[in-house]
């Protein structure tokens, strides 16, 4: 029987063991636990907001990527994969879509952003954000003598583009905002947009305006024709001039036709037909038929609560001679415009041209109104202002161009209103004359001088300070005298158009008819 021998277990030695490991182990560090970091959390866009029922709060964070990410009551945030945010890891967006009956005043929006671990980062966007109660109107009212309406919220150096011009004490329902513009609900399918420089706020408690039209009537006097609807208070409105055939359309918001008649008086000389329709539930428009073929101008306010259409007439003779021709020599005083490269500047080279220019005009026997005659600072509302007084038959406002690019050269003229395209492209055609490139005959121009719809207007931009072959053109005397001669010739060709055909035209120098 084979033997068995037993050995004896190192029990002290195998403890000895033991107690060392675990205080090797618990000498190391403990893992370190890092909270979530929130770098970034705002509303998109990043502005100060008014909300309604249906609008969309979005919303942005950038922090600890991997997180769970909510914003308001919760509302959960979806990370985006790197590709969707510029290669960046850790960027959450989320939308909140605002219920009836959801309260919010003028506050910041709360952000969290949630560890595994229950850590959590919490953050507050910097700009307030208001959510509008429908059943109490915030309305607004239209200020001083320049109030107008946005399409949208784009801007670039010329402002955001333009729907019209308002009077004063225009009342307006605002259902949104952001940033220094209000959201106008022009009708149940029309939105505009406002600054806020050009509205008051109304205090709580007004109702949604609108009204009912009456009768109207239309007649004329010794300098317009006069369309005027009553209304019962002052509603926003837009207007459209047209061409083939000439006519004016003037649309009122928050409107219902109750006319019953229209009475026309005698007097009338540029009003043909004049009819309505009712477009909308909310929306009367307007269309005014013009007899002349050339529009030369209109203005739109209010005489009391009275929408009073002002509609102006051919000169009576369509030549220089008589005529009142306005120049706006652009920039000027702080304002010193484009520099070229040698130094030329706008501000000189404009009112250099613009005095040739005058000159030019006073000679073949026209007035000529200035909007500036020195090196003087003069705002562009100043100058829509004062114009608006003088209420020339036509203005011409000078510019020098400029580029990024020194290959850049030409002339071009400039033009807001199709029916006021005739004077941009005769002025177009004879500074082409001179010598100078094409740059083109640019329409729907958003500039603040070719806003104006009393009178027909363009802007010439003579050529390229930054060029340095037209920047040579602008600083020569003897060129400047060109181009002024051949803005004087494009204003001649300008009413040679507009005149009737035969001897009423040529001899008479009367206007053509639609």
């Amino acid at each position: 029987m084979p033997s068995i021998v037993f050995s004896r277990v190192p029990w002290a030695s195998l403890l000895l063991a033991v107690l060392a490991s675990l205080v090797a182990r618990a000498q190391q560090p403990a893992p370190v636990i890092r909270p979530p970091v929130i770098t970034m959390a705002e509303t998109v866009p990043a502005a100060d907001q008014w909300l309604s029922p249906g609008d969309r709060l979005q919303v942005r964070l950038a922090g600890t990527p991997g997180l769970r990410a909510t914003f308001l009551r919760a509302v959960p945030l979806t990370e985006l994969p790197p590709a969707q945010a510029q290669g960046k890891r850790g960027v959450y967006q989320g939308t909140y879509v605002v219920q009836p009956g959801d309260t919010l005043h003028n506050r910041r929006i709360n952000f969290q952003l949630l560890a595994p671990d229950s850590l959590m980062a919490t953050a507050f966007s910097r700009h307030t954000v208001r959510f509008l109660n429908p059943n109490e109107p915030q309305l607004a009212r239209t200020t001083g003598e320049l109030a107008y309406l946005n399409y949208g919220l784009g801007e670039d150096r010329l402002g955001g583009a333009k729907l019209g011009y308002l009077d004063s004490a225009v009342v307006l329902h605002l259902t949104g905002r952001v940033g220094n513009q209000y959201r106008v609900q022009l009708s149940a399918t029309q939105l505009a947009w406002v600054p806020q420089e050009v509205v008051r706020l109304l205090p709580p408690g007004g109702f949604v305006p609108a009204a009912l039209t009456g009768s109207w009537s239309v007649q004329g006097d010794s300098l317009y024709d006069h369309v005027r609807v009553s209304l019962g208070q002052r509603l926003p409105y837009r207007s459209q001039l047209l061409t083939e055939p000439s006519r004016l359309v003037v649309d009122v918001f928050g409107a219902t036709s109750n006319t019953n008649w229209i009475t026309q008086r005698d007097g009338l000389r540029e009003l043909g037909d004049v009819t309505y329709e009712q477009v909308q539930p909310d929306v009367f428009r307007l269309v005014l038929a013009l007899r002349h073929r050339q529009s030369w101008g209109y203005h739109i306010g209010y005489r009391g609560n009275t929408l009073e259409i002002k509609v102006k007439r051919p000169p009576q003779k369509l030549r220089l001679r008589s005529l009142t021709v306005a120049l706006d020599p652009g920039h000027g005083g702080t304002n010193v415009g484009a520099t070229g490269p040698s130094g030329a500047r706008e501000k000189d080279l404009t009112l250099a041209i613009a005095l040739k220019l005058r000159r030019e005009l006073e000679q073949a026997g026209a007035r000529v109104l200035m909007t500036r005659e020195t090196d003087a600072t003069v705002d562009n509302g100043e100058r829509v202002l004062l114009l608006r007084r003088l209420n020339p038959d036509v203005l011409v406002s000078i510019h020098v161009n400029s580029s990024g690019s020194a290959a850049a050269q030409g002339t071009s003229t400039y033009y807001r209103y199709v029916a006021f395209r005739p004077l941009s492209v005769a002025l177009y055609e004879q500074m082409r004359a001179t010598g100078l490139a094409g740059f083109g005959n640019v329409g729907s121009f958003n500039f603040g001088l070719n806003g104006p719809t009393e009178y027909p207007n363009a802007l010439v931009e003579t050529a390229f300070v930054s060029n340095p072959a037209d920047e040579k053109r602008l600083t020569d005397p003897q060129f400047q005298q060109r181009m002024a001669t051949a803005m004087k010739q494009g204003l001649e060709e300008f009413l040679r158009a507009c005149r009737a055909p035969g001897p009423r035209g040529w001899l008479l120098g009367q206007s053509a008819t639609e």
